[in-house]
Protein backbone atom coordinates (compact mmCIF):
# COMPACT_ATOMS: atom_id res chain seq x y z
CA UNK A 1 0.00 0.00 0.00
CA UNK A 2 0.74 3.66 -0.68
CA UNK A 3 0.00 6.67 0.62
CA UNK A 4 1.29 10.39 -1.07
CA UNK A 5 0.88 13.62 0.54
CA UNK A 6 -0.50 16.65 -1.87
CA UNK A 7 0.05 18.80 0.67
CA UNK A 8 -2.67 20.81 3.66
CA UNK A 9 -5.42 18.42 3.84
CA UNK A 10 -5.25 16.34 0.44
CA UNK A 11 -3.53 12.95 1.04
CA UNK A 12 -3.62 9.88 -1.85
CA UNK A 13 -4.35 6.31 -0.35
CA UNK A 14 -3.59 3.40 -3.03
CA UNK A 15 -4.15 0.03 -2.30
CA UNK A 16 -5.10 -2.93 -4.45
CA UNK A 17 -8.76 -1.90 -4.77
CA UNK A 18 -7.44 1.66 -6.54
CA UNK A 19 -6.58 4.65 -5.45
CA UNK A 20 -8.53 7.28 -3.31
CA UNK A 21 -7.50 11.22 -3.12
CA UNK A 22 -8.59 13.44 -0.01
CA UNK A 23 -10.00 16.97 -0.16
CA UNK A 24 -8.06 18.34 -3.18
CA UNK A 25 -7.18 21.68 -3.22
CA UNK A 26 -6.19 23.65 -6.26
CA UNK A 27 -2.23 24.40 -5.69
CA UNK A 28 -2.57 28.26 -6.64
CA UNK A 29 -4.71 29.49 -3.88
CA UNK A 30 -2.65 28.20 -1.07
CA UNK A 31 0.82 28.37 -2.75
CA UNK A 32 1.11 24.73 -3.39
CA UNK A 33 1.23 22.23 -6.39
CA UNK A 34 -2.07 21.15 -7.52
CA UNK A 35 -2.43 17.38 -6.54
CA UNK A 36 -1.19 15.04 -9.68
CA UNK A 37 -3.19 11.66 -9.75
CA UNK A 38 -5.31 9.76 -11.53
CA UNK A 39 -7.74 8.87 -8.50
CA UNK A 40 -11.14 5.95 -8.90
CA UNK A 41 -12.29 8.04 -6.00
CA UNK A 42 -12.54 11.70 -5.02
CA UNK A 43 -13.42 11.95 -1.11
CA UNK A 44 -14.86 15.91 -0.03
CA UNK A 45 -14.72 16.60 3.22
CA UNK A 46 -16.75 20.12 3.01
CA UNK A 47 -16.91 22.29 -0.04
CA UNK A 48 -14.29 24.69 1.12
CA UNK A 49 -12.22 26.07 -1.61
CA UNK A 50 -9.40 24.26 -0.42
CA UNK A 51 -10.58 21.07 0.24
CA UNK A 52 -13.43 20.29 -3.12
CA UNK A 53 -11.30 21.42 -6.38
CA UNK A 54 -12.33 18.12 -8.33
CA UNK A 55 -11.45 20.21 -11.45
CA UNK A 56 -7.74 19.70 -11.56
CA UNK A 57 -8.01 16.01 -11.50
CA UNK A 58 -7.55 13.86 -14.76
CA UNK A 59 -9.21 10.33 -15.30
CA UNK A 60 -12.66 9.15 -14.81
CA UNK A 61 -13.46 8.32 -10.49
CA UNK A 62 -16.62 8.90 -8.32
CA UNK A 63 -16.51 11.57 -5.85
CA UNK A 64 -18.38 11.47 -2.63
CA UNK A 65 -19.62 14.46 -0.27
CA UNK A 66 -22.52 12.66 1.75
CA UNK A 67 -22.67 10.47 5.07
CA UNK A 68 -23.48 7.18 5.16
CA UNK A 69 -22.13 4.04 4.33
CA UNK A 70 -21.18 3.09 1.01
CA UNK A 71 -19.20 0.88 -0.97
CA UNK A 72 -17.39 2.42 -4.10
CA UNK A 73 -15.36 -0.43 -6.57
CA UNK A 74 -14.62 -2.46 -3.53
CA UNK A 75 -13.41 0.21 -1.24
CA UNK A 76 -15.54 0.16 1.89
CA UNK A 77 -16.40 4.08 2.91
CA UNK A 78 -18.49 5.77 5.81
CA UNK A 79 -18.81 9.66 6.09
CA UNK A 80 -19.29 10.76 9.37
CA UNK A 81 -20.53 14.09 10.32
CA UNK A 82 -19.00 17.06 12.12
CA UNK A 83 -18.54 20.63 13.15
CA UNK A 84 -16.23 22.60 11.57
CA UNK A 85 -15.88 24.21 14.59
CA UNK A 86 -16.72 24.18 18.52
CA UNK A 87 -20.06 26.12 18.18
CA UNK A 88 -21.98 23.42 16.96
CA UNK A 89 -21.05 24.69 13.49
CA UNK A 90 -22.61 28.02 13.76
CA UNK A 91 -18.88 29.62 12.34
CA UNK A 92 -18.16 27.17 9.89
CA UNK A 93 -21.02 24.98 9.00
CA UNK A 94 -20.66 21.09 9.03
CA UNK A 95 -17.56 18.63 7.84
CA UNK A 96 -17.70 14.69 6.68
CA UNK A 97 -15.05 13.20 8.11
CA UNK A 98 -14.37 9.60 6.14
CA UNK A 99 -13.51 6.39 7.40
CA UNK A 100 -12.42 4.16 4.79
CA UNK A 101 -10.90 0.56 4.04
CA UNK A 102 -8.24 -0.56 1.81
CA UNK A 103 -5.97 -3.74 1.82
CA UNK A 104 -7.23 -4.47 5.02
CA UNK A 105 -6.72 -1.42 6.84
CA UNK A 106 -8.43 1.69 7.58
CA UNK A 107 -8.03 5.03 7.47
CA UNK A 108 -10.12 8.09 9.16
CA UNK A 109 -9.94 11.45 7.25
CA UNK A 110 -11.13 13.85 9.35
CA UNK A 111 -11.46 17.23 7.02
CA UNK A 112 -11.82 20.56 9.33
CA UNK A 113 -12.16 19.05 12.36
CA UNK A 114 -13.15 21.83 14.60
CA UNK A 115 -15.00 20.08 18.12
CA UNK A 116 -14.10 17.65 20.29
CA UNK A 117 -15.07 14.35 19.21
CA UNK A 118 -18.50 12.93 20.66
CA UNK A 119 -18.70 9.80 22.34
CA UNK A 120 -21.27 8.87 19.42
CA UNK A 121 -18.94 10.22 17.36
CA UNK A 122 -16.19 8.08 18.65
CA UNK A 123 -18.54 4.81 18.61
CA UNK A 124 -19.19 5.52 15.05
CA UNK A 125 -15.68 5.84 13.94
CA UNK A 126 -14.46 2.28 15.61
CA UNK A 127 -10.81 1.18 15.18
CA UNK A 128 -8.83 2.94 12.94
CA UNK A 129 -5.27 1.70 12.04
CA UNK A 130 -4.11 5.35 10.28
CA UNK A 131 -5.62 8.74 11.39
CA UNK A 132 -4.92 12.15 9.02
CA UNK A 133 -6.01 14.70 11.67
CA UNK A 134 -5.86 18.88 11.35
CA UNK A 135 -3.69 20.35 13.75
CA UNK A 136 -3.24 23.97 12.55
CA UNK A 137 -5.68 25.86 14.51
CA UNK A 138 -7.65 28.68 13.63
CA UNK A 139 -10.05 26.70 10.98
CA UNK A 140 -9.34 23.66 12.63
CA UNK A 141 -8.54 21.84 16.09
CA UNK A 142 -4.87 22.96 17.25
CA UNK A 143 -1.87 21.05 18.09
CA UNK A 144 -3.52 20.20 21.71
CA UNK A 145 -6.78 19.62 20.80
CA UNK A 146 -5.27 17.03 17.98
CA UNK A 147 -3.12 15.35 20.68
CA UNK A 148 -6.39 14.80 22.20
CA UNK A 149 -8.35 13.63 19.39
CA UNK A 150 -5.70 11.25 18.65
CA UNK A 151 -5.68 9.46 22.45
CA UNK A 152 -9.43 9.46 22.12
CA UNK A 153 -9.30 7.24 18.59
CA UNK A 154 -6.16 5.73 19.41
CA UNK A 155 -4.91 4.84 15.93
CA UNK A 156 -1.12 2.87 15.14
CA UNK A 157 -0.49 5.58 13.31
CA UNK A 158 -1.10 9.37 13.51
CA UNK A 159 -0.67 11.55 10.38
CA UNK A 160 -0.59 15.87 11.15
CA UNK A 161 -1.93 17.64 8.29
CA UNK A 162 -3.72 21.23 7.75
CA UNK A 163 -0.65 23.37 9.08
CA UNK A 164 1.43 26.17 8.21
CA UNK A 165 4.84 24.92 6.24
CA UNK A 166 7.12 26.37 3.16
CA UNK A 167 5.09 28.83 1.15
CA UNK A 168 1.03 27.61 2.09
CA UNK A 169 -0.56 30.92 2.24
CA UNK A 170 -3.16 30.14 5.22
CA UNK A 171 -2.60 31.54 8.38
CA UNK A 172 -2.31 28.35 10.72
CA UNK A 173 0.09 27.17 12.80
CA UNK A 174 3.21 24.66 12.39
CA UNK A 175 2.69 21.49 13.00
CA UNK A 176 5.36 22.15 15.62
CA UNK A 177 2.88 22.72 19.19
CA UNK A 178 1.20 18.91 17.75
CA UNK A 179 4.55 16.96 18.08
CA UNK A 180 5.91 18.80 21.13
CA UNK A 181 6.66 16.32 24.22
CA UNK A 182 6.78 13.54 21.57
CA UNK A 183 9.20 10.96 22.30
CA UNK A 184 11.83 11.18 19.17
CA UNK A 185 11.46 7.39 18.60
CA UNK A 186 7.53 7.98 18.40
CA UNK A 187 8.19 10.73 15.47
CA UNK A 188 8.68 9.21 11.73
CA UNK A 189 9.45 11.75 9.42
CA UNK A 190 7.99 9.45 5.93
CA UNK A 191 9.30 12.51 3.24
CA UNK A 192 6.48 12.90 0.23
CA UNK A 193 5.44 9.25 0.70
CA UNK A 194 5.13 6.10 2.18
CA UNK A 195 4.56 2.27 1.15
CA UNK A 196 4.08 -0.34 3.86
CA UNK A 197 1.96 -3.23 4.61
CA UNK A 198 -0.62 -3.59 7.28
CA UNK A 199 1.37 -6.33 9.12
CA UNK A 200 4.41 -3.40 9.52
CA UNK A 201 2.30 -0.90 11.18
CA UNK A 202 3.26 -0.67 14.65
CA UNK A 203 1.01 -1.77 18.01
CA UNK A 204 1.38 1.37 19.58
CA UNK A 205 0.30 4.95 18.15
CA UNK A 206 2.91 6.28 16.29
CA UNK A 207 3.57 9.32 14.18
CA UNK A 208 4.75 10.15 10.40
CA UNK A 209 5.15 13.31 9.19
CA UNK A 210 5.13 13.89 5.72
CA UNK A 211 7.02 16.89 3.89
CA UNK A 212 6.42 18.36 0.50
Amino acid sequence: MKIAWHGHACFEVQGNEGTVLIDPHDGKSLGLRPPTCRPDLVLISHDHFDHNCVRVLKGQFTTVKEPGIREVKGIKIKGIEAEHDDVGGAKRGRVMMFRLELGGVSFLHCGDLGQALTPEQLRSIGKVDILFVPVGGVFTLDGRQAREAVADISPKVAVPMHYRYGGLSLSIQPVDAFLEGLPERKVRRVGNSIDFMREELPQDSEFWVFSP
